[in-house]
Parts: C-alpha cells; structure tokens; sequence
C-alpha cells in the first residue's frame, strides 16, 4: 500500500475531539507536518493548553483510526507528536523551595470522605519512604487533628535560618499542621474568607516545611476562594479529586475539574479517586454491595479524559481507623504483604499518585513540544 498525507487526513477526520464534537481537521488540530517513511507514519497533534484532559485519548483515538481505516501495518504508535498553542504556564514563584510535588486533594461537596484518602494518602506516601507533609486546608471543618490523634497538641515554634518557624507535627512519617490547633475544637470557625485565607497563607508560608518528596493539601470542599488562593500562592503539581458513585457527588465533582482545568486556574487534574464505591461486610470480604451505585466516578473519569486513580470501598475497618486517631494506612508501615485490604488500597493509591505525577513532570518541557507515548 501507498501511503500519503491525505490518506491519513482522511483517517483523522473520523476522530472527534470530546471538547466540541468537531473532527480534528476541522479543529484544525493537525499540523503540517506529516511525515511518511515506508510504513511508518509521523505527525504532530496540536491542542489549546497543556491542561488539556483529553490529550492522551485523542492521541490514542487518532493512531487507532489509521491502523482501522488504513491498515494495521501502519507504524504510527509512539509516533504521534503533542503542541500546545498556548505556552507552558509559567512557573509561580514557590514559598516552599524545598517541596518537590505540591498535591491537592478536592472534592465538588462535602461528605465524600476527601479528607479521609487524604489522611490515608499521606500516611501510605509516607509508608513508602517519601517524605510527606500535609496541610488541612479545610478553615471551617478541620478534621485532620482528630485523624491523627492529636487534637489535643500544640504547636511550638522553632528556630531556623535566623527566623521563628510554626513547627508542623509529625505522626506515622507526614508532617502535618491544621487550623485545627490554633482554634477551640468545640466551637465553629466564624471568619470572613479574607482572614481564612491569610490563615492559611501563614500555615503555609510561615511553617518550617523542609525538604518534602510530596506535600498534600486537604483543600475545602466545593469551589471557593480558598481554592483560588491556593492556586495562587502555590505552584500545585496537581489535583486528586474524590467522589462517591451518586450522580449528586459525581455533578459537584465535574465542576470541581471545570473549575481546576480553567483557564484562569490552569492546574491539571492527577485524576479521579472514586470513594465508597462498594459496601464490603467484614464477615463476607468478597461481596459487594453497591450502595451508592456503581462505577458513576468510573463513567466520570472516562468521559472526561482523565485517570480513575482508586476504588476505595466502603468498610467499618476505614471509618472506626480515622476516628481512633490511626488512618488505616498505618498498617503499610508494618509489613505490606499482611496489612489489611483497606491498608493495601491506599497503597495502590499511592503508586497510582507517583505515577501520575512522574507523567505529567515528564510532559513539562522548556519547549512547547511533548512527545505521547
């Protein structure tokens, strides 16, 4: 067979791009510059930002189509070349120089057990041999004292490079601070959003953090200016954004990515953590019971072109282990291969995070070409 450019035209114009529908020649989304050497076929993809969430399926929909409708001894895979019409954002200047991977952990509303993988992620990160801090970024329901033990602490200051530091606490291997410790556990948090934000600016900015492999956020529920604060204050790696299967979850957690993925936010989306996705009774390890329906983060994560992280269930061992001031993670410290199944979930969490992030640091280049693979 011969090949030629419009012949592979002809093949792209099948492939449709999820954002509006249109074909990639009519997006206008294939550059000039396709090269053909025998069987093998090379092109360039090009999209608006480098927060684009259906990079890879595109990539993956466009080398499936010339394979399909021209012939499947096309070498085209690992051949097909990403270009941003934008430039890479430029990186904000970072209050924290000795952080590695900046995450925060989202959620569209409350009541989805965010603040539980957080906890849980941080402690397995840590049970891995990373160096982990995590900041409760939730001003109005801090919940991460009671997590981990330790709500009825205080917090020192300590001496660092000439200065006073907030000296974070550090149990089960993370680091942690919470505006928790600095207001009545017994009595609400009645601030205007300015003087939450600046709380949390001094949690951040004013703490003696080190050096940190990941530091976790536990950012409010919803979308609001603490939100934008963050993004603002802090280069974030990326988003994990948490929801249960229920259509009422999953509704909040699409405006959750709109919100991140936005242009004037522009902070790309690690991928989706779907929690209680199943009810497991602990007499019968192997049932499951779908009680908040089943797969809806699963559909979620598909549709919008982003990863499905982890399916935590639903299990009284997660629960009764955050309100005993020990996450459940905890047991990966002691030896894997016998910690529970909820223990080993949150584990598998972990790695999907670090891969996740090894992704998209590799994707971050000084020019505007990235190659997909």
């Amino acid at each position: 067979m011969t090949l030629y450019p419009n012949l592979i035209l002809d093949a792209l114009r099948t492939v449709r791009y999820p954002g509006n529908g249109k074909n990639l020649v009519e997006n206008e989304m294939v550059e000039d510059d396709i090269r053909i050497d025998g069987d093998k076929v090379s092109f360039s993809l090009i999209f608006d930002k480098p927060t684009d969430p259906f990079v890879k399926s595109v990539v993956r929909a466009a080398e499936t189509a010339i394979n399909t409708f021209i012939s499947p001894d096309v070498q085209v895979k690992g051949n097909v070349a990403v270009k941003f019409r934008s430039p890479l954002p430029q990186a904000k200047p970072n209050p924290l120089p000795g952080v590695k991977n900046i995450v925060g952990v989202s959620s569209g509303k409350g009541g989805v057990g965010k603040s539980t993988v957080a906890a849980n992620l941080a402690v397995a990160l840590a049970a891995k041999g990373y160096k982990v801090g995590l900041l409760d970024a939730d001003i109005f329901g801090p919940s991460m004292p009671k997590m981990f033990g330790v709500e009825d602490e205080q917090i020192y200051m300590v001496n660092k490079e000439g200065r006073d530091w907030i000296e974070p606490l550090e149990r089960y291997g993370v680091k942690m601070l919470s505006i928790g410790f600095l207001v009545d556990k017994e009595k609400p948090v009645l601030w205007r959003g300015g003087m939450a934000s600046n709380a949390l600016k001094q949690l951040i900015t004013d703490a003696w953090w080190d050096e940190l492999d990941y530091f976790l956020i536990d950012m409010p529920p919803g979308t609001s200016d603490i939100h934008l604060t963050l993004v603002q204050t802090l280069p974030i790696t990326g988003v994990v954004v948490v929801s249960t299967p229920q259509e009422v979850a999953l509704a909040d957690a699409r405006k959750g990515i709109a919100m991140f993925t936005d242009d004037k936010v522009n902070v790309p989306i690690l991928g989706l953590v779907e929690n209680m996705a199943w009810f497991t009774p602990a007499a019968h390890p192997d049932e499951r019971y779908y009680v908040f329906g089943e797969g809806g983060a699963v559909k979620l994560a598909e549709k919008s072109g982003v990863k499905l992280l982890a399916q935590i269930p639903l299990v009284m061992d997660i629960m009764s282990h955050a309100d005993n001031g020990k996450p459940v993670a905890a047991e990966l410290g002691m030896q894997e291969v016998s910690a529970n199944p909820e223990a080993l979930a949150f584990g598998k969490l972990a790695d999907a995070v670090v891969e996740a992030i090894d992704e998209r640091n590799a994707n971050i280049a000084p020019t505007r070409k990235v190659e997909v693979h």
